[in-house]
């Protein structure tokens, strides 16, 4: 149960922190500033924060228009959740958590 906890920390920390880059990001646009490289909003996504980003696109209205992120992030949200129903109900390795 440990391990859950961990990674449920995890999550919620990296979410906030995709959240918060597309806040940041947005900010920085409007004040013409340096800006957070899209290759970093994508990290936080990949690395388990899209639902995050996706709340941050729309709080923010931001990158809303650009099919790199409307049509990426929701794709890698989907490959997340494929993965982890893999992991719950078909993986040798299988979390039996239900």
């Amino acid at each position: 149960m440990i391990v859950i906890s961990y990674i449920a920390i995890y999550l919620v920390a990296v979410n906030l922190a995709g959240f918060t880059a597309f806040g940041i990001d947005k900010s920085k646009a409007r004040r013409n500033k340096w800006r957070i490289p899209e290759a970093t909003l994508f990290l936080f996504a990949i690395f388990g924060g899209s639902i995050g980003c996706l709340i941050g696109m729309q709080v923010f209205r931001h990158k809303t228009q650009k099919s790199t992120f409307y049509i990426g992030i929701p794709v890698i949200l989907g490959i997340q959740l494929l993965v982890i129903a893999y992991l719950i109900f078909l993986s040798p390795f299988s979390f039996r958590i239900l």
